[in-house]
C-alpha cells in the first residue's frame, strides 16, 4: 500500500485526493498558495471547505445498488446474481471473475487495497488539522463529532479491508515521511489483530457517536448505531469457520513469520459474535429501529408490500429498519438493466436456477421438502389470488396467472418481490413479460436474460427507463433483519436451544409471509438439533437478505465456496422459442439448461493483492493461491 518514497510535503495532488474531488473543483483557492502546508491551513479555517473534506471521507461507502461501475458490489460473484454473460464484452469484467479468468494483475474499479487507504489517509489528515472556528460557527462539540464521524470511517474501511484480502497492512495515524523507505513498506498484520483492533475502536465510538440526527442533511452520517452493526457483522466474520479453525491456513504467514491466520477454533468468537448482535439490536430498538411492516385492511400483515417497500421507504417515510444507508446511489442504472428489453431497459441483470429454488413454498417448506407441495413441470389452471394489497400481477391479490409455469406458483411472498420470471405480469407494460427467443424481451441479443430470469428485487416498479423516470430510495447496507438473523446464527452456535433463536427467525418469517417453527397457524416443527437449525438459518439468510450483497460474505465465511461456487449454473433454455417443459423439444423454453459454468477454488476465498502493490512492497505476501 505504501509508495517507495513519502513526499515531506502534502502535494496539492494529495489534498485534492484526500478530498475525493476533482482539480477543478477546488483549482481556484489551491492556486492561491503555492505552500501547501498553507493549502491545508486554508482549508480547515473555512467551514465549507472543512466539511467537504469530511465528505470526502465518506466517498468510498459502497453503493448497494450499481456498485462501482459494471461490479454491483458482492451480487453477482455469490450464487444470487446473473448478469448477461454477455456483457463481458462490454468490459463487465465481473462475468470473467465468475468463470475464473482473474488474477492479481486483473483490474477492479472498486480496488479497495489501493482506494480506501486514500480515504483512512484523508481522515486521519482531518483528525490532525480540523479544530474549533468560533468565526465561523463551527464548535468545539461539532468537532469532537466531526472527529468521531472520521474514526468511524477508519475503523469502517478497515472492516471491507479484512472482508475483502484478509491480510492487510495495518498502521494507526499518518507515517512520519521521514522515516526509511523500510518502516513505510509495512507487511500484513495478524488477521485478529485487526478485528480486536476493530472491536474496541467501534465499540467506544458507539459510546460518543448519537443514535440519529436531527437533521436530514445528515442522513447517512456516521451514528452509533451505524458503529454497533458494522462491529456486529465483523464479530459474525471473525467467529466463523474461514477465519476460525481454518488449518487450510496454517503456512500462511507474513514477512515476520507470524501466522495471519489463527488455525486454532476458539468459541469465544461465537460467545463475542452473539453479545455485539445482542447490543445492537438493544440499541437499535430503544432508538426507534424495528422491522418495517405493511398491513392489509384486515390488520394482517402484508408480506408482498412489506418485504417490497423495506427497500424503497425512507425513514421520514416510516421505515425504521435501515441501520446504515448511503443516501445517494446509481439505482437508476440497476433498475434499467434489470427492466425487460422491450420496457426500454437493457433487460439482462438476471437471477440465478438456485436462487429461484431456495425461496421457500407458500406452506414455508423447501422445495425438496416431500410435504411442500412443488410441483414443476406443467402450467397452472388458474389465477392464484392471496390477500395482499400488491398491485404487480393485475391486484386484487392477484400474485400469479393461469398458465404460469408451475414452478412460480404457490411460492412465498419474498420470490415474487425478488424474481421477474417469464409470463410474470409487467403492470407498467400492461402485459406478460416474453422472454423466448425472438419474442419481446428475449434474444438471441445480449440485452436479455441469459437463463430466463430478471432481477426484481430492489427495482423500482415505477422506474421507467423511456421517460428516465427513477424513484428515490435509499441504498441500505445494514438492516435490523440481518441483525435479528446474525444474531440467531451466533446464539445456535453458542447455545443452541436458546429461546431467542426461534424469535428472531420466526419475526422474520412472519414478516416475509410464510409460517412459523413451533408456533401459529400452519406452524412447522422446530428444527429438532443445532445441525437442523443451521441449516434452516442458513436457507433464511439465503431468501431474507438476496442480493443486499450478503450472500457472498456468507459463502465464504461459511467456507462453502467450493461446492456452491463451482461448476455448471442453470436456468430456463435461453435460445427456447416455445412455452413448452419437454426435455425433449430443443425450443422449450421451460427446461433447465446450462447458461455458464463458473470457477470457485480455494484461492477465490480471498481478493489478490493487487500485483502492482506486490511489486512496490517487497515485505507483502500475496494472498494463498494466487501466486
Amino acid at each position: 500500500m505504501m509508495k517507495m518514497k513519502i513526499q515531506h510535503k502534502i502535494t496539492r495532488v494529495l489534498v485534492l485526493a484526500a478530498l475525493g474531488i476533482t482539480m477543478g473543483a477546488c483549482s481556484k483557492y489551491l492556486d492561491k498558495s503555492p505552500d501547501d502546508q498553507l493549502t491545508l491551513e486554508m482549508i480547515f479555517k473555512d467551514k465549507t471547505r472543512t466539511e467537504d473534506w469530511l465528505a470526502g471521507i465518506y466517498s468510498n461507502v459502497p453503493d448497494p445498488y450499481w456498485g462501482n461501475t459494471r461490479t454491483l458490489g458482492w451480487d453477482p460473484l455469490s450464487d444470487d446474481m446473473a448478469p448477461s454473460t454477455g456483457w463481458e464484452q462490454f468490459g463487465w469484467s465481473v462475468i470473467g471473475m465468475q468463470t475464473g479468468n482473474w488474477n492479481p494483475s486483473t483490474s477492479w474499479d472498486p480496488n479497495y487495497w489501493v482506494e480506501l487507504p486514500k480515504r483512512i489517509r484523508s481522515a486521519y489528515i482531518f483528525l490532525d488539522n480540523v479544530k474549533p472556528n468560533p468565526a465561523q460557527l463551527v464548535t468545539e462539540e461539532e468537532v469532537n463529532l466531526m472527529k468521531s464521524e472520521a474514526r468511524f470511517m477508519i475503523a469502517y474501511y478497515y472492516t471491507l479491508l479484512l472482508e475483502t484480502y484478509g491480510a492487510i497492512p495495518f498502521h494507526l495515524g499518518l507515517s512520519d515521511p521521514n522515516a526509511p523507505a523500510e518502516e513505510l513498506m509495512i507487511g500484513q498484520t495478524p488477521f485478529d489483530q485487526v478485528v480486536q483492533w476493530a472491536d474496541k475502536e467501534l465499540l467506544d465510538l458507539s459510546e460518543v457517536l448519537p443514535a440519529r440526527y436531527s437533521a436530514a442533511q445528515k442522513y447517512g452520517r456516521a451514528t452509533s448505531i451505524m458503529c454497533l452493526a458494522v462491529r456486529a457483522r465483523l464479530l459474525l466474520f471473525a467467529a466463523s469457520p474461514l477465519v476460525n479453525g481454518n488449518t487450510s491456513y496454517a503456512g500462511f504467514t507474513n514477512n515476520k513469520g507470524e501466522a495471519i491466520f489463527n488455525a486454532t477454533y476458539t468459541a469465544d468468537k461465537w460467545k463475542s459474535a452473539v453479545a455485539a448482535s445482542k447490543l445492537l439490536i438493544e440499541k437499535a430498538e430503544a432508538a426507534g429501529h424495528k422491522l418495517y411492516i405493511e398491513y392489509n385492511s384486515d390488520g394482517s400483515v402484508d408480506p408482498f408490500l412489506s418485504y417490497q417497500n423495506m427497500l424503497f421507504r425512507r425513514p421520514q417515510d416510516g421505515n425504521e429498519e435501515i441501520l446504515f444507508a448511503r443516501p445517494d446511489c446509481n439505482f437508476g442504472e440497476y433498475d434499467r438493466h434489470a427492466q425487460p428489453r422491450g420496457t426500454g431497459g437493457n433487460g439482462g441483470l438476471g437471477i440465478t436456477q438456485s436462487l429461484v429454488d431456495a425461496f421457500f413454498m407458500e406452506n414455508g417448506r423447501t422445495i425438496d421438502d416431500p410435504l411442500s407441495g412443488y410441483q414443476e413441470k406443467g402450467f397452472s389452471k388458474t389465477a392464484e389470488v392471496r390477500n395482499t394489497r400488491w398491485v404487480e400481477s393485475q391486484g386484487n391479490g392477484k400474485v400469479t396467472l393461469e398458465g404460469t409455469y408451475n414452478m412460480y406458483t404457490h411460492r412465498e411472498p419474498r420470490f415474487y418481490i425478488s424474481v421477474l420470471y417469464n409470463g410474470a405480469w409487467y403492470r407498467r407494460e400492461n402485459r406478460t413479460t416474453q422472454f423466448y427467443s425472438g419474442n419481446w424481451d428475449g434474444g438471441p441479443t445480449h440485452d436479455a436474460p441469459q437463463n430466463g430470469y430478471l432481477i426484481r428485487k430492489k427495482v423500482h416498479p415505477d422506474h421507467d427507463p423511456r421517460n428516465n423516470t427513477n424513484p428515490y430510495r435509499p441504498g441500505i447496507l445494514y438492516r435490523l433483519g440481518e441483525a435479528y438473523l446474525n444474531y440467531a446464527e451466533a446464539l445456535n452456535e453458542t447455545e443452541p436451544n436458546h429461546p431467542d433463536i426461534l424469535k428472531y427467525v420466526n419475526l422474520i418469517r412472519v414478516r416475509g409471509g410464510v409460517p412459523q417453527y413451533g408456533a401459529g397457524p400452519n406452524a412447522l416443527p422446530v428444527p429438532a438439533s443445532q445441525e437442523a437449525m443451521r441449516k434452516a438459518i442458513r436457507n433464511e439468510r439465503r431468501v431474507e437478505l438476496n442480493n443486499e450483497g450478503i450472500r457472498y460474505r456468507d459463502i465464504r465465511r461459511w467456507k462453502i465456496g467450493e461446492t456452491t461456487l463451482n461448476g455448471n449454473f442453470y436456468g430456463m433454455n435461453f435460445s427456447g422459442t416455445e412455452k413448452d417443459d419437454s426435455e425433449s423439444n430443443p425450443k422449450a423454453f421451460f427446461k433447465r439448461s446450462v447458461y455458464q459454468k463458473r470457477i470457485f477454488t480455494g484461492k477465490n476465498y480471498w481478493f489478490p493483492i493487487p500485483q502492482a502493490e506486490i511489486d512496490k512492497n517487497p515485505n507483502l505476501v500475496q494472498n494463498p493461491g494466487w501466486n
